[in-house]
């Protein structure tokens, strides 16, 4: 079933940095990485910016086990967009992914992410200004969810965005309201693959290769993104591929005790504690011992310490 399947990392900010894309990636069965958003609101941002949250541009924009990644942008207005989009993709990044999906709420009242499905006009003049700034032969992708409040644009903005330029259309199959509460309404996404022709990636709700078959069936699409089922199974990306069975506890730990040699000596090892409590938050949903770590840890705000709890 997932012979032609591609099956891309989401985009989670504040959790799935260049740090957890090499741990994941690293796992297999991944085909692409999507950075988490630049944030553009009136100018072009320095390379910086761009090196800071994809160091992996400095590396011919992929992985160290080889994955791809492409940098995400959110804003409001088409030509900082534009400007923003073509700076990423000379510094190398494989073609532009757009965000109008974000349901934060500082993102949706300062206009950006998924307040903009709303407007479908606006989508297109987006789309259409960094479908022109961008190489031909670089690849412009935009991320959706099925509305804000309802479903009644999710049709109207799939074609917006197709018939702008993009390339690629991932689908989260939910509204900005639902949020994250199940369930993802997967048949949408076969709704939408009826008015538009270009590829369309799947995401919501994917936590096993059950459920990745069940949403290729209902969403009539291949193609996979996956960000927080590969939180809680981390070698879900290879289950899915692969038919890899899904990680035992004792890889897991041994996988959190690499993590830990990352983020303590990386360049984020004060967040260390937090993002390791997050991580584990995520794992409970799949393994029993996560939620016994996580008690045993959730005091804890020395990294060493932390460390010294996960070798026992």
């Amino acid at each position: 079933m997932f012979s032609e399947s591609q099956v891309y990392l989401a985009p989670m900010e504040g959790v799935v940095d260049h740090l957890m894309r090499d741990m994941l990636t690293r796992l297999g069965g991944f085909d692409y990485c999507i950075t988490e958003f630049v944030r553009v609101v009136e100018q072009l941002l320095p390379e910086k910016t761009y090196y800071r949250i994809c160091p992996e541009l400095r590396f011919g924009a992929k992985t160290p086990s080889g994955t791809p990644v492409r940098v995400q942008l959110l804003g409001q207005h088409p030509e900082w967009l534009a400007e923003n989009a073509a700076r990423a993709v000379d510094l190398g990044s494989p073609g532009i992914d757009l965000n109008f999906g974000c349901p934060a709420k500082t993102v949706n009242t300062s206009k950006g992410g998924a307040v903009l499905l709303k407007t479908p006009d606006v989508l297109y003049e987006i789309v259409t200004a960094v479908r022109s700034a961008v190489p031909k032969d670089q690849a412009v992708s935009a991320k959706i969810r099925l509305g804000f409040d309802d479903k009644a644009l999710a049709l109207e903005n799939a074609y917006a965005i197709q018939q702008a330029g993009a390339n690629l259309l991932t689908v989260h199959a939910r509204t900005k309201v639902e949020g994250y509460k199940p369930p993802a309404y997967w048949e949408w996404i076969a709704k939408i693959r009826q008015v538009i022709d270009i590829p369309v990636i799947a995401n919501g709700e994917i936590w096993s290769k059950s459920d990745a078959e069940r949403c290729v069936e209902q969403s009539n699409t291949p193609h996979l993104m996956i960000g927080r089922g590969a939180l809680a199974l981390p070698n879900l990306a290879a289950c899915i591929k692969f038919n890899q069975n899904p990680m035992q506890w004792a890889e897991v730990k041994q996988l959190l005790i690499d993590y830990s040699g990352y983020e303590i000596f990386g360049d984020k090892g004060r967040y260390y504690p937090n993002r390791i409590k997050q991580w584990l938050g995520y794992m409970k949903r799949q393994y029993s011992e996560a939620e016994v770590l996580f008690n045993d840890i959730r005091r804890l705000q020395s990294a060493n310490e932390i460390v010294q709890v996960l070798r026992h």
